[in-house]
């Protein structure tokens, strides 16, 4: 008769297995919050790029010395600065409130070569809405800034 031999792994080898599936886990759940940070972070940032590709848009559909724009009634003819604030759905309003996620910072000025080129626009969105883009004692979570050219002819 012909003795059977059987094979298996042993407690030893079960163990070490076991203890480096548990530190790859371990180190794949590390990562989770930081990747959630980064989609929170592209999401806001894609936020308000969306509001400044807005807003610009707004500004150069209103037609010059016709007032404010339509939209966000910002004045493009002249040196002005407005600030609005958006919720997270995109709504803007003069007043910063308790949905008030995004704060927009416009300044149009004069171009000084004359009134043949163009004005430019200086646009900051910052978020959370509650610190001031302009202020240098606190920095915001994040912040999108553009400067455009609205021509006024």
């Amino acid at each position: 008769m012909k003795q059977r031999s059987w094979s298996a792994f042993s407690l030893i080898e079960l163990t070490l297995s076991m203890g480096i599936a548990a530190f790859c886990l371990i180190a794949v759940f590390g990562l989770v919050p930081v990747g959630v940070q980064m989609n929170r972070n592209a999401t806001s940032q894609t936020a308000a790029t969306n509001i400044l590709s807005s807003v610009v848009s707004d500004i150069r559909a209103s037609p010059p010395g016709q007032g404010p724009s339509a939209k966000y009634h910002i004045n493009r003819t002249k040196l002005s600065a407005a600030t609005l604030y958006f919720d997270g759905q995109g709504q803007a309003t003069t007043l910063r409130g308790a949905n008030s996620r995004y704060r927009l910072y416009v300044q149009i000025a004069n171009n000084p070569f004359g009134p043949v080129y163009p004005n430019y626009a200086w646009l900051k969105v910052t978020w959370p809405a509650a610190v001031d883009p302009l202020s240098t004692t606190i920095t915001p979570s994040g912040s999108v800034e553009t400067v455009a050219a609205v021509f006024n002819k």
